[in-house]
């Protein structure tokens, strides 16, 4: 048997460019390998065995992408944690995950000390500086074998564990196995024509499901090479956008460029592909893009348990506000959300999707895995969506965002789509807050643009004739901008404790 996922993604020409870094570090796909062994042995001499987990809470870089696989190589279990948690959020990660190794950044190393001795278990502690030079891993790596015995994991061992975001109760660890994101990373290098010939420009961060696996795994698998920019600036994106063929972004990537007079036609005309996920883009984003660059921006839709399971086609219509057909090999149905029966196409209700690409449950949660896993193996996503007669599915909003006022339901996105189309509006969140009559009060949360002549009552008259009066807001709340985590997704659950208390007395 064979290490399934490592020995795919590390199958590339051994001289082949693997990754250029902002500062002109150039890495080959020896380059990778080699250091992939070393870091694998570093790993194993610490005491990680096959199935153990290995957690990293480094800055990016190239060396940080290489310890995943390392990882894997080692036959461990990834699990990447966001750079910007504080001790006792990482405190709860190393307790529930119980890791036989955590590398953390230099600056931190006290504090990862501090926490792994209060966890109350043998784990050892690495550093790994973004500079590629510093840190404990890298100088216990230095001088070591470039060969290491690769351990031997099928397609049912697990790769990574990879947190939620924890917006309701804690975190819940999301077990991806080596099939889960080999398949996902084969599909996908298909269905978006990624080639040894491609050079993706890869800004995002490397503790998410996108950049880690989305992102490098297709790179990897194509033998392509990466633009590798420790972070979003739009400065050194447009410095490099002439050199790649592709972006993977945000749709705060996109809303940042569109100001920028360097992104058009010219800077562009390199490029095949601009995808974005992680959160809805904005139509007014996606016609931006197009009237600037020629390039209609490609949207998908996927998820920390599943990567990724629709998108709009590489050729046909890129439809905005949707997130195209179901991929090949992924099953996907519409549910109604109190019952679990299949509804018809154009309703509404909860997205169950069913593959090769679905999680194997939560880690040590079997009773809520239970919970969410239909008999017949649809996972229960939480996202509410409808598919419309062209088969193109449309993401609603999450379940828990679904407003019940007075009795009726009440989808935010039909309001914010209505409130989005207003003159003067960046963009606007439809929440729902506990309201002494309706029970929820459907409440809007609108960003305004500089010096746009908007008030509460033009957006309530301006709603009056488009939305039926349950779906209308009780309240407008202009704001300069709305907050977002580091996906670019808006944190509605921020919003309804904030504003939790605007119908109360």
């Amino acid at each position: 048997m064979t290490n399934l996922l490592f020995d795919a993604l590390t199958a590339t020409a051994p001289e082949r460019l693997w990754i250029e870094t902002a500062d002109g570090r150039r890495l080959t796909y020896g380059d990778l390998y080699a250091l992939t062994a070393r870091f694998a042995g570093v790993l194993a001499e610490a005491g990680v065995s096959p199935g153990d987990r290995v957690a990293s809470n480094v800055e990016k870089s190239p060396e940080a992408l290489a310890l995943y696989l390392a990882v894997v190589r080692a036959g461990g279990i990834y699990l990447p944690l966001n750079t910007a948690y504080t001790a006792a959020e990482l405190a709860y990660f190393l307790g529930d995950a119980e890791p036989a190794v955590f590398v953390t950044d230099p600056a931190r190393a006290d504090e990862a000390t501090a926490l792994t001795a209060a966890a109350g278990r043998s784990c050892a502690v690495e550093t790994l500086g973004a500079d590629g030079r510093s840190g404990s891993l890298l100088q216990r790596a230095e001088g070591r074998p470039d060969a290491f015995a690769t351990v031997s994991c099928g397609p049912d061992d697990l790769a990574a564990i990879l947190y939620t975001s924890g917006t309701t109760g804690r975190s819940k660890g999301a077990m991806l196995s080596h099939r889960n994101l080999l398949s996902n990373a084969r599909l996908l290098k298909e269905f978006w024509r990624f080639t040894a010939d491609d050079v993706l420009l890869h800004a995002l961060p490397i503790y998410h499901t996108h950049g880690l696996f989305v992102a490098s795994n297709i790179v990897a698998l194509a033998g392509g090479s990466m633009i590798f920019l420790p972070r979003f600036e739009a400065g050194a994106v447009l410095d490099a956008l002439p050199r790649a063929t592709a972006m993977m972004g945000v749709p705060t990537f996109y809303t940042r460029l569109v100001r920028e007079p360097r992104f058009n036609r010219q800077t562009t005309a390199h490029l095949r592909l601009m995808i974005s996920g992680s959160a809805p883009l904005l139509a007014q984003t996606h016609a931006e893009v197009e009237a600037l660059t020629g390039h209609r921006v490609l949207e998908r839709y996927g998820m920390t348990e599943t990567n990724m399971n629709t998108s709009n086609p590489y050729e046909g219509a890129r439809v905005a506000g949707t997130v195209g057909p179901p991929l090949p090999g992924v099953d996907l149905r519409i549910t109604d959300p109190e019952t679990g029966a299949v509804l018809p196409t154009g309703a509404i209700g909860m997205i169950e999707v069913r593959g090769e690409n679905v999680f194997r449950g939560y880690w040590r949660q079997p009773d809520k895995t239970a919970a969410e896993f239909r008999a017949d193996g649809f996972f229960i996503t939480g996202d509410l969506g409808v598919v419309g007669d062209n088969g193109y599915v449309t993401i609603v909003g999450r379940g828990k965002d679904l407003i019940i006022t007075g009795g009726f339901n009440v989808y935010p996105k039909e309001v914010e789509e209505e409130i989005d189309a207003l003159p003067g509006v960046i963009e606007s969140a439809v929440i729902g807050l506990p309201h002494p009559d309706f029970g929820e009060g459907v409440t809007a949360v609108v960003a305004v643009e500089p010096g746009a002549d908007l008030s509460e009552k033009g957006v309530l008259t301006a709603l009056a004739t488009r939305l039926a009066a349950f779906k209308r807001p009780k309240r407008v709340l202009l704001v300069e901008s709305l907050p977002r985590n580091a996906m670019g997704k808006v944190q509605k659950a921020q919003l309804r404790h904030q504003h939790a208390g605007l119908y109360a007395g």
